[in-house]
């Protein structure tokens, strides 16, 4: 079994070398010591969500702290292309669970977007305690899943800043249910960051597809069928990760 994956102090973890000692406290250490139970002896890892991991072996263990001794660090190197997953806000926990499966399936940063058809808007004290959850969403798949690196999770976009963005990425795809060309076959760049934009429940708008497409964005389809806003973009970047990282 994979040993169990923290989130560390990044200072800490850039320090640490083989034979010093780490110290995981604060809501990971209590997490990793009474809820994980993390004995003297186990073997862990404590990550920084930017590309270190630190294998440790547990020495000692408090309620709210575990001590252990560094076995090997490894550096992750950044991916390209970087995979950003645009997602339209969407009723329920339906974005929570599209982003929550996109974190596992390797997407390197999470937007959300207020879509002209999203049912759910995000204003004032809620866009904020919105997306504080989307990231603790993010930060435990990324545990889940024993990812070195964490997505980044940006504030909320409107059209204008998203078709901005579009015009800076590398590639843009929207999925879309009438689009002739397929995602399978789009030919991928090197570097630079590739956009996924999912619509919400009711679609996007013409006005909106019109927007994306001046800025340089293509439509594409991920198959026959219709995908619901929760599964979409995991699939999509299954796709993708198939095709650049999953060899």
């Amino acid at each position: 079994m994979t040993h169990q994956l923290f989130l560390g102090e990044p200072g800490a973890v850039a320090e640490a070398v083989p034979g010093s000692s780490l110290l995981l406290e604060g809501d990971e250490g209590r997490h990793a010591a009474a809820v994980v139970r993390i004995r003297p002896g186990e073997r862990y890892f404590v990550a920084d969500g930017a590309g270190r991991r630190v294998l440790l072996e547990a020495t000692d263990v408090d309620r709210a702290w575990v001590r252990g001794r560094v076995l090997g660090v490894t550096d992750e190197p950044e991916p390209a292309p970087r995979f950003v997953l645009v997602q339209a806000l969407a009723k329920g926990d339906r974005d929570e669970q599209a982003i929550e499966a996109a974190t596992e399936l390797g997407v390197d940063e999470v937007v959300p977007w207020q879509a002209e058809r999203s049912v759910v808007v995000w204003r004032g004290d809620r866009a904020a305690k919105s997306l504080a959850r989307w990231a603790a969403v993010v930060a435990r798949a990324t545990k889940q899943s024993r990812r070195s690196r964490m997505p980044s999770t940006s504030p909320a976009v409107g059209l204008a800043p998203l078709v901005a963005r579009v015009g800076a990425s590398a590639l843009t795809l929207v999925l879309h249910e009438e689009a002739a060309e397929p995602l399978a076959s789009v030919e991928l760049p090197a570097s630079g960051d590739v956009l996924v934009v999912v619509g919400p429940e009711g679609g996007i708008t013409d006005r909106e597809i019109e927007a994306l497409q001046a800025a340089g964005a293509r439509s594409v389809r991920l198959g026959s069928t219709i995908l619901r806003a929760s599964s979409a973009g995991p699939a999509a970047l299954a796709v993708l990760s198939a095709r650049t990282r999953w060899r």
